[in-house]
């Protein structure tokens, strides 16, 4: 028998009699049963560990970081916004370069950093703590 883990349910990823099951937190259960005198024994169940984000985890929370800095400003999204560059308000045009400018940033910086980590030249943050190294904008 080999105990892997907890699984994000709460329940036990492990491998009894050559087959890999999820077996529930149930006294009930004869694998439960099993595991609780591996238990007894001294063994220890390895708690959940989340798997680590992928690169699309970062996309997509980037993207929403860019989208949520253009509706500080009242408009839709960050394509929206970017649109503006052109605009005849030179306010909505002032901003929507700042925007782009700042954007082309974040996303050059997130995949510098990202690239860092694929070839293990750094530690693979958190998402959170990712978005947390992303510099602010600063509107016009």
């Amino acid at each position: 028998m080999i105990i892997h883990a907890r699984t994000a349910t709460g329940e036990i990823d492990a491998t009894i009699d050559g087959l890999r099951t999820t077996v529930p937190d149930d006294m009930g259960n004869r694998h439960r049963q099993m595991i609780a005198v591996w238990e007894a024994e001294g063994n220890t169940i390895p708690p959940y560990a989340p798997p680590a984000p992928n690169i699309g985890d970062y996309e997509t929370a980037i993207q929403g970081m860019v989208d949520a800095t253009a509706k500080e400003k009242l408009f839709r999204d960050g394509v929206t916004l970017a649109s503006y560059t052109a605009s005849t308000n030179p306010q909505w045009a002032a901003e929507a370069a700042a925007f782009v400018a700042w954007r082309d940033s974040v996303w050059t910086v997130a995949y510098n950093e990202l690239a860092k980590v694929q070839a293990g030249l750094r530690e693979q943050p958190t998402v959170e703590d990712f978005l947390a190294e992303i510099d602010p904008i600063t509107w016009p």
